[in-house]
């Protein structure tokens, strides 16, 4: 026989060996195929077994846990979300009606966090902290003067009742420190509430907390007894919050049987809620006023209002968010906001808009197609009509349409105007003559004296002395012509919320350049 040749050995060989690799491998995928189907969700834990199991590296087990709910979350709807620990607790303390802190309000319009406001009975004011005292350091950090964030400089203030925090306030001359046991303070959700004239009431509602049935029910009694015969209720900017209080609010106002809302969902049955016409405010004639960023719970009370033919909503087309968050709770602090329904108006309408790639750029949408500024511009969906109680027409499929269109007033915007507003100057100026007048603004506490006050004070020059001093912004008399109507009520809320009438004198003196709130005392 003869010698077989190294080389077809050696090729054989490699042959060989590959045949086993390749077998091998086999061997390896099939014993590996795994059996998925999505229904169940098991693709998806199998990978994050196999990925606990087998990756190359150490895993950030957190991290990517957190980040596949969030990716899964996406492919949902874009109120669906994955709310980590700190955010969550955020969320959840600003709608709860209370908080753990120190107890103050304050404004930085300088780079310093000055106090506006001492809760009475709080922390701070069992401490000794004043109105207009100016927050240096937080225990040992310093957060004046050193562009330190707002939202920083809240999370070092608060913690849980019963610990401690050292706060330091430059006050005149002095530095003083404060040493402050931290409490449970209370979050209100009505920012103002007064009599606009001799029959018509205001009140503003932030948001839907689980205190706004019980303020607005005080607030609105409180108006009554002052003569209130109608109501200007103030949901712009009001992005929601609790459901039932919306359903509580909305009873306040109709009749017995009066539909608000129902829910409905692949799993949640059909459910209807009804007023049961015990509300106080049965008799009083309404206007709701709106704007791009009233949402959720707000859109509940406002389609109730409009579809019962109860009331005049007036201002700009609704967020147009009409889906229902269950929230879930996890041991480590974080939690799901899951969609489980959709809400729809009395008269069966669902106002939640298209989802789209931009969906959360809608706003600037409805700016640069015009809407802002002109009801034509609307985008109506003509498909989605449907009729009120009283038979008029309405339109679902993308937020409440005013019954009265109220544009964005851009009409006395001037050069010096945006300049101050790009500097916060107004703000700045505010602050300015809290300093100089202290202390008969602190003991002020009825409009009338308020207004003789602020208008022995020259607002026009000394503003415009300071804007030209501390900012370099100057003005031509005819140009603070135009401007003066728009700026002034401006400059005399933000001083007035010095005063002890606070946010109530606030939005009292800026009713004279609100275009919406005009609008509603007119159709009076």
């Amino acid at each position: 026989m003869k010698r077989i040749s190294p080389i077809l050995i050696a090729v054989l060989g490699i042959i060989v060996g590959a045949l086993a690799v390749t077998t091998y491998n086999a061997y390896r995928l099939r014993k590996h195929y795994y059996n998925v189907q999505y229904d169940n969700w098991r693709k998806l834990n199998l990978i994050l077994d196999q990925v606990d199991k087998n990756y190359v590296d150490t895993v950030d087990t957190e991290g990517v846990t957190d980040a596949a709910i969030v990716a899964a979350l996406a492919k949902l709807d874009p109120h669906s979300v994955y709310m980590p620990p700190v955010e969550l607790g955020e969320a959840e303390t600003d709608l709860a009606g209370n908080f753990d802190g120190i107890g103050i309000q304050f404004n930085v319009p300088n780079d310093t966090a000055t106090v506006i406001e001492v809760i009475p009975g709080g922390p701070s004011e069992k401490a000794g902290l004043l109105q207009g005292d100016r927050i240096l350091k937080v225990d040992d950090k310093v957060i004046a003067g050193v562009g330190f964030p707002q939202d920083s400089m809240v999370r070092r203030m608060k913690g849980p009742a019963g610990s401690k925090v050292k706060i330091t306030v430059g006050r005149g001359k002095e530095i003083i420190p404060f040493d402050i046991t931290r409490g449970k303070i209370p979050v209100h959700c009505v920012d103002a509430s007064f009599m606009a004239n001799d029959t018509t009431g205001y009140i503003k509602l932030s948001k839907f907390s689980k205190t706004t049935f019980s303020e607005v029910n005080a607030a609105a009694t409180k108006l009554l007894a002052q003569g209130m015969k109608k109501l200007i209720l103030d949901l712009r900017d009001n992005t929601g919050g609790y459901f039932d209080q919306a359903l509580l609010l909305s009873d306040m106002f109709l009749e017995r049987g009066d539909e608000i809302v129902y829910m409905q969902g692949l799993h949640r049955k059909k459910e209807e809620y009804k007023a049961d016409g015990k509300g106080i405010l049965r008799d009083i004639s309404l206007a709701v006023l709106i704007n791009e960023s009233t949402a959720s719970s707000s859109e509940i009370f406002a389609g109730a209002i409009q579809d019962n033919d109860r009331g005049t909503i007036i201002g700009r087309r609704s967020f147009g968010k009409g889906l229902v968050q269950e929230p879930l709770y996890f041991s480590d602090g974080s939690g799901v906001r899951l969609t489980v329904a959709r809400f729809y108006t009395p008269s069966g309408r669902c106002i939640q808009k298209p989802y789209s790639d931009d969906y959360r750029y809608d706003i600037y949408k409805r700016y640069s197609g015009g809407e802002m500024y002109d009801a034509d511009s609307i985008k109506v969906d003509t498909t989605a009509a449907y009729k009120t109680v009283g038979g008029r027409t309405v339109y679902g499929g993308g937020g409440i349409i005013p019954d009265v269109f109220v544009p964005v007033d851009t009409t006395r915007a001037s050069d010096f105007y945006i300049a101050c507003n790009r500097k916060a100057t107004q703000m700045r100026f505010s602050s300015a003559m809290f300093d100089r007048y202290k202390g008969t603004l602190s003991g002020i506490s009825d409009f009338d004296e308020l207004n003789r006050f602020l208008d022995s004070m020259d607002i026009p020059s000394k503003f415009r002395e300071y804007a030209s001093r501390v900012d370099g912004i100057t003005c031509t008399t005819e140009e603070w012509k135009v401007t003066e109507d728009y700026l002034l009520p401006q400059l005399r809320a933000l001083i007035g919320r010095y005063s002890k009438l606070g946010e109530d004198a606030f939005y009292k003196m800026y009713l004279g350049v609100d275009t919406t709130i005009r609008k509603a005392i007119e159709l009076e």
